[in-house]
């Protein structure tokens, strides 16, 4: 069995995954999307990494808890509302459902559990309240805030200096707080905020941290294995995290904290506030799930990774590369023409899961992957038992099918461009098969016609 490591921000070493439980169930919680419009390519990033660390945890015999939570009470949500002029829950609803919908569409499947922050609204209070009670908050005309300097841990995980801190809430509160730093824990309710509940303090809605540490220790309790999230999230909302559960709860929230670098776009952080976004279901109707989902590991988690339609046209190769060698191995067990020569290729597939277990490198491991199609080629090799297996790990077993049947305008078109060819009419010929592409097919001229092939 693989010794499986992972690099720890707070650490910042490589942290060996030992699980809590006896039985190898390894407790993961993802911090998902605040639902107030569509989500785009970033974030899916998260998403895309740990549904397929849980795929590999899985191939390597553990058993996986994956908790992706999902913020459907925020400033954000209050103010796309506000400006749409629709009701904040209806709003965070539909983007709810639009999320779950764009990410059942990358084919990974859906994590165990997928908490709403308006669904946990008592473990909130209760939480709120045990802070209160050893003195780590403060309650003030109806807000509450956590003593950030009464927790000396703070700022472990960032490794930030409490000088160089801001915790991004601007001048709301400002005067009610003790000390500038402190962050908010409930919220009173404000003019023109439709969706509140009743609390010890009054009526509001609580704050961003306390809704992920509480959604969190709800279904995996205190002390497990594994907290992600985007790296833009390690402060102040993470750092939030873990100080609140040492202040309530004397322990640390989780054992390993990964994060997972941003997509950029000429530089900088995609991001709806910037408005330089690349929405997830336009990617996926244009390239593809087994493109986007290539695409998205074709670099190392920890690392940016730049977005662009040049990356995009080099995942959609690699995705036919893999697609037109498969058809050529054919379906059954891997063997080479010569077996004599199988040791070779078990290196590249050995070479592959041990990438991912250092450190859940995909990107070390899509190059083993490319290794092992290049030594089958040569080996004359026969059956996509292990190419199917790498595939599975990775969300990409898709491949593997049989290909559809094209649909009935698409091979219309196809044979109007055949004609086209036949009269010499090359600019039609071209402009067929352009538009052939763009709804997803590829043209092949052959013997005896043409052949339509999936891009």
């Amino acid at each position: 069995m693989r010794q499986i490591q992972l690099e720890d921000t707070r650490s910042g070493r490589l942290q060996p995954l030992r699980p809590r439980e006896a039985d190898r169930v390894v407790g993961i919680y993802a911090c998902g999307p605040t639902v107030y419009s569509r989500i785009h390519i970033g974030n899916a990033r998260p998403f895309v990494i740990f549904s397929l660390l849980k795929r590999f945890l899985e191939h390597e015999g553990h058993k996986v808890n994956l908790v992706v939570n999902v913020t459907d009470v925020n400033d954000k949500i209050y103010d796309a509302a506000r400006s749409l002029g629709r009701a904040s829950a209806e709003l965070a609803a539909e983007m709810t459902a639009h999320y779950k919908a764009d990410t059942d569409a990358l084919g990974l499947g859906r994590p165990d559990h997928e908490p709403l922050a308006s669904q946990t609204i008592g473990p909130i209070i209760e939480y709120i309240q045990a802070l209160i009670d050893r003195g780590h908050a403060y309650s003030v005309q109806g807000d509450v805030y956590f003593r950030v300097r009464s927790d000396p841990g703070y700022g472990s995980l960032s490794h930030r200096q409490l000088q160089n801190m801001d915790q991004g809430e601007g001048i709301e509160g400002a005067e009610r707080k003790e000390d500038p730093l402190d962050f908010a824990l409930w919220k009173s309710r404000k003019q023109g905020e439709d969706t509140y509940w009743a609390s010890p303090w009054g009526d509001g809605r609580p704050g961003w941290h306390i809704e992920c540490s509480a959604m969190a220790e709800e279904f995996l309790g205190v002390g497990f294995d594994i907290h992600g999230g985007g790296s833009d999230l390690l402060f102040p909302h993470h750092e939030n995290e873990a100080a609140q559960t040492r202040a309530a709860r004397g322990a640390e929230l989780a054992r390993i904290w990964m994060h997972n670098g941003m997509i950029q776009l000429t530089g900088e952080k995609m991001a709806k506030s910037a408005g330089n976004i690349a929405l997830l279901h336009e990617l996926l109707g244009e390239y593809g799930r087994e493109t986007v989902v290539m695409y998205l590991i074709s670099g190392h988690y920890r690392q940016p990774l730049a977005f662009s339609k040049e990356a995009l046209e080099q995942a959609r190769a690699n995705v036919k590369r893999i697609r037109e060698t498969s058809r050529k191995l054919g379906p059954g067990p891997t063997a080479p023409s010569d077996p004599g020569e199988a040791g070779s290729l078990d290196h590249f597939r050995l070479a592959f899961f041990d990438a991912l277990a250092d450190d859940f490198n995909t990107a070390a491991a899509l190059a083993q992957l490319n290794e092992w199609l290049r030594a089958a080629g040569q080996l004359g090799v026969r059956g996509d038992a292990d190419l199917r297996e790498m595939l599975g790990v990775l969300g990409l077993d898709s491949l593997l099918e049989a290909p559809k049947q094209a649909p009935a305008e698409v091979r219309r078109m196809a044979e109007e461009r055949m004609t086209a060819r036949s009269l010499r009419d090359f600019a039609a010929s071209d402009r067929l098969r352009d538009e052939i592409a763009a709804m997803g097919w590829e043209v092949r001229d052959v013997a005896d016609g043409f052949q339509l092939l999936p891009l």
